[in-house]
């Protein structure tokens, strides 16, 4: 193994770790201590990779975005692609799980100086805006303050599953919340051909995204 396959291998673990303590702890009650111990690492090694703890919360935070998934013939379709394949990686990702955690904990990050929430609305944004050069949405659309609208609405979504099952009904209350989302800024043309369905996400894991399982629903305007 190269030095530079070891580096990416041991960042990978200290995220994991740290991902595994904020996830049970909560980024306040968290230490480095406790996260050096569950990584496995030497104290050295977190800090070449991370100078803080906010760092550390950065990192986890940033994987959540860092998966590719396949492009669609809609950006509008990638959109809703993006949300399912969270709401089915936050119910088998600590490390995902720890993000959505630590976005929503005021404890945890400086939003006014940390990327955490405004990294995910800034994505929703950009796919949002090459929806609308595109002509997918309405005329009325502001991308922006529907980006932070869908970010909102499924940090909720996302925390009453967890309160109510531990999210294991997320993926049917993510396909409920683009029902009434989609109508309100996507053209019809576009929105009767959008897939939004249950099991989307998991498809897409497994690398069949671009398949239409019998029975998908498409997003009706009625």
């Amino acid at each position: 193994m190269t030095r530079q396959e070891r580096a990416i291998r041991t960042r990978r673990t200290i995220l994991e770790a740290a991902a595994a303590v904020f996830d049970e702890r909560g980024y306040t009650s968290a230490t480095i201590g406790e996260i050096l111990d569950r990584a496995g690492v030497t104290k050295g090694a977190l800090y070449f990779h991370f100078g803080s703890k906010e760092e550390l919360a950065a990192g986890v935070f940033a994987e959540q975005l860092a998966l590719t998934l396949p492009p669609q013939a809609s950006k509008l379709q990638e959109l809703v692609d993006s949300g399912l394949v969270l709401a089915r990686r936050l119910k088998s990702e600590p490390l995902v799980r720890a993000s959505v955690g630590l976005a929503l904990d005021q404890g945890a990050v400086d939003l006014d100086r940390s990327p955490a929430f405004q990294m995910w609305i800034d994505q929703n944004a950009q796919t949002l805006g090459e929806a609308k050069e595109r002509g997918e949405l309405l005329p009325h659309v502001d991308v922006t303050a529907t980006a932070e609208l869908l970010v909102g609405s499924f940090s909720g979504v996302q925390l009453l599953s967890q309160l109510r099952c531990q999210r294991q009904d997320l993926e049917q209350r993510v396909v409920v919340l683009f029902e009434h989302f989609l109508p309100s800024i996507a053209v019809p043309a576009v929105l009767a051909r959008l897939e939004v369905s249950a099991d989307r996400g998991e498809r897409l894991l497994a690398g069949g995204g671009d398949t239409e399982p019998a029975g998908a629903r498409a997003v009706s305007g009625s």
